[in-house]
C-alpha cells in the first residue's frame, strides 16, 4: 500500500464514522441537535445547530475548488464558523488558495496514525483491565468523558444521551478501563467493512502515567484483529502523550491532516 492509497483509507475512515455519528443523531425524533450533512463530492460538510465546537461543524475529504463556495455558503446560511480538515493525498492546492483568499488560515495539525493487523497484542495485567461497557454504564462513560477531557461535568447527562445513541448502534464498540476496580478511561471503535478507528479515549486525571490509554489502545487492537480488520486508524495532536502510546505500541504515522480556520 503506497502512502497515498493509505491517506485515501484514513480519510474515508475518518468520514465513515462522523457520518454514522451524525447520522443517529439526525434520526432522532424532531433532530433534537439540529444536525444537518452535505455532500460535496468527495468531502462531507457536518453541522450541528445545538453542539457549536468544530468537532460537529467542519468539512472532511477531497473538497474541489469549485465546492469550496458551496462549502462555505452551508455555514454562512447558518451563521456558523467551520473547520476544512485538510489531508495530504487528497487534497488540491486550488483549494488551498480559495480558502485562503476566504479568510481562512492553517491554524492547526492533526495527526493520524495506523498499525496493520500483524501487530502482537499483549494481555491486560493485574492491575487494569480492559472491558466493554454496558449499557447501564453509560452514566459513568459520560462522567469520565467530561472530566478526562475538561468538559463541564454539567453535561454529563447530554454526553451520556449522545452517546447511548451509539452504543447499541452496529459498528460502535464502547470500552471502560479500570485500575484496581476502579472505573478511570473509557475508549470507543468503530468498525466499518474492514477498518477499525478509534474514535475516542479519555483517561481521569488523577489515573494517567499509569498504563490505562496503552492498554485501551491493545485491547481495542485485539479486538479490530479478531473481528478481521485490516488496518486500524487513530488521530491524535503530534507529538502529544496519545501520539508517543500509539507510537509505543507499534502504530505509525499514516499522514498529517491540517486545520484551515477562519480568521
Amino acid at each position: 500500500m503506497n502512502p497515498n492509497e493509505r491517506a485515501i483509507i484514513l480519510v474515508h475512515s475518518e468520514i465513515d464514522y462522523m457520518s454514522d455519528r451524525m447520522t443517529a443523531m439526525k434520526e432522532q425524533d424532531g433532530n433534537p441537535m439540529g444536525v444537518d450533512m452535505q455532500r460535496l463530492g468527495d468531502a462531507v460538510a457536518y453541522y450541528s445547530r445545538n453542539m457549536p465546537w468544530p468537532l460537529f461543524n467542519h468539512v472532511k475529504g477531497a473538497l474541489a475548488p469549485e465546492d469550496v463556495e458551496a462549502a462555505i455558503a452551508f455555514y454562512e446560511k447558518r451563521e456558523r464558523k467551520a473547520e476544512f480538515y485538510v489531508s495530504p493525498g487528497v487534497f488540491r492546492t486550488e483549494t488551498l488558495k480559495l480558502l485562503a483568499e476566504r479568510g481562512y488560515y492553517q491554524s492547526a495539525f492533526h495527526v493520524s496514525m495506523y498499525a496493520e493487523p500483524t501487530f502482537q497484542d499483549q494481555q491486560n495485567d493485574d492491575v487494569i483491565q480492559i472491558r466493554k461497557l454496558d449499557s447501564d454504564e453509560l452514566p459513568v462513560y459520560a462522567e469520565i468523558h467530561c472530566l478526562g477531557t475538561g468538559l463541564s461535568i454539567e453535561g454529563k447527562d447530554h454526553v451520556a444521551a449522545n452517546n447511548r445513541l451509539l452504543h447499541e448502534r452496529p459498528g460502535w464498540h464502547y470500552y471502560l478501563g479500570l485500575s484496581e476496580g476502579q472505573a478511570a478511561s473509557v475508549g470507543v471503535m468503530f468498525v466499518k467493512d474492514d477498518v477499525a478507528s478509534f474514535t475516542f479515549a479519555a483517561t481521569l486525571p488523577e489515573f494517567r502515567n499509569k498504563g490505562l490509554h496503552t492498554a485501551m489502545l491493545r485491547a481495542r487492537l485485539r479486538d479490530a484483529r479478531e473481528i478481521g480488520c485490516r488496518i486500524v486508524v487513530a488521530q491524535c495532536a503530534f507529538g502529544s502523550a496519545s501520539h508517543r502510546n500509539m507510537e509505543r505500541i507499534g502504530m505509525n504515522i499514516g499522514m498529517t491532516r491540517s486545520t484551515w480556520s477562519k480568521h
